[in-house]
């Protein structure tokens, strides 16, 4: 099969031939119709994020499925599947609390003695985040594999794989965005927007989106939000309280990774507010806050996954697209074929865009 592979940081990917084993105990050969770059795939790229390489980024999938192994009973040939990144066991202490997204359970991995899942010749090549979605097919393992009705188009429901569910889930299920609450957004990608969706579903009575791109602000209005602030203007926690009345926001959602927008989140909280940190920050990133601003019982909070669970939550979300809550055409602001992969890391780099969705024929 065809698939993009990293063998250096910050160095364009190249098409290559490469070899996909078959299907063993509980793995799914899934045929990729659509992928989703996501920022995790651009911190790996330039080095921010550690990986192994030689790599093959991506993880935002839907496909179809075209093998299964003996002991897949979910699932079978011919089925449209969105993967979850929350692989997991279902019997561990997470699964069975409800918490599947914080299992890492090794039986979603190949075990060691076994032969890797995608090669090239005799050298291995890891699949980012055990997927591996810049490549014509994948081999995963059956818990991350969704099945949606066929006629949802997959070159929109690759997206509930990873940024739409980590930011709708982040507001709804992490945060537990409620009817009447005031929300504030900091950053306006395909996460932000979906957690600015998210809070609107919930019920939210004001949600400020927050950005310094003057046209993802706009975009941010059709997904839900009340108020916009750029960022580029004047303190931001200062310009949430402004918007509020001097109160602050019950929650404020960081969908960026950076130390001053973490900061900001937290300083924009009313009493009793929580601020959750959906973005990946790089490594050795740390955030200040003064330890008297937690007697106004405000909490700081990380998100993993939007806290979602995927047999639940994915289902759900393809019906808010049905109905027009869940806004996925509005994400997609460029599809492009696997050959312009690079570009589309470009388009990613220069944070105009929502998502740029790859395609296969």
């Amino acid at each position: 099969m065809k698939a993009a592979v990293l063998r250096q940081i910050n160095v364009p990917m190249e098409i290559e031939d490469v070899d996909i084993a078959l299907p063993i105990g509980r793995e799914v050969l899934v045929r990729v119709a659509a992928v989703g770059l996501c920022h995790s795939d651009l911190h790996v790229f330039d080095g921010s994020y550690p990986n192994v390489l030689p790599t093959i980024l991506g993880h935002e999938v839907a496909g179809v499925v075209e093998q299964v192994g003996p002991d897949v009973h979910r699932v079978r040939p011919g089925d449209h599947v969105v993967l979850s990144l929350s692989f997991n066991c279902g019997h561990c202490e997470h699964c069975q609390s409800g918490n599947p997204q914080r299992c890492m359970t090794p039986e979603a991995s190949r075990r060691p003695g076994e032969p890797a899942r995608v090669t090239k010749g005799s050298e291995v090549i890891d699949p980012f985040m055990r997927i591996g979605g810049f490549a014509e097919q994948v081999l995963v393992h059956d818990s991350g594999c969704i099945v949606i009705d066929r006629d949802v188009p997959l070159d929109r429901a690759c997206l509930i794989g990873c940024g739409v569910t980590t930011g709708y889930g982040a507001a709804v299920r992490t945060a537990g965005v409620r009817v009447g609450d005031r929300v504030a957004v900091i950053g306006c990608g395909g996460v932000g927007l979906s957690a600015i969706n998210g809070a609107a579903i919930a019920g939210a009575k004001q949600i400020i989106a927050i950005d310094r791109v003057p046209a993802k602000l706009e975009l941010a209005r059709a997904f839900g939000a009340t108020d916009v602030i750029d960022a580029a203007t004047g303190d931001v926690a200062e310009q949430v309280m402004a918007l509020t009345g001097g109160r602050g926001v019950d929650h404020a959602l960081e969908a960026i990774g950076r130390k001053d927008t973490v900061e900001a989140a937290f300083g924009s909280l009313a009493k009793g507010g929580t601020a959750t940190v959906i973005g990946v920050s790089a490594m050795g990133t740390t955030v200040e806050f003064a330890p008297n601003r937690l007697l106004r019982e405000v909490a700081l909070q990380g998100s993993n996954m939007g806290s979602v669970r995927p047999g639940i939550d994915i289902p759900d979300c393809v019906d808010f697209y049905r109905s027009g809550r869940l806004k996925l055409d509005e994400l997609v602001s460029r599809t492009r074929p696997l050959t312009e992969i690079n570009e589309a890391i470009a388009d990613m780099r220069a944070a105009q865009l929502a998502r740029t969705v790859i395609t296969f024929d």
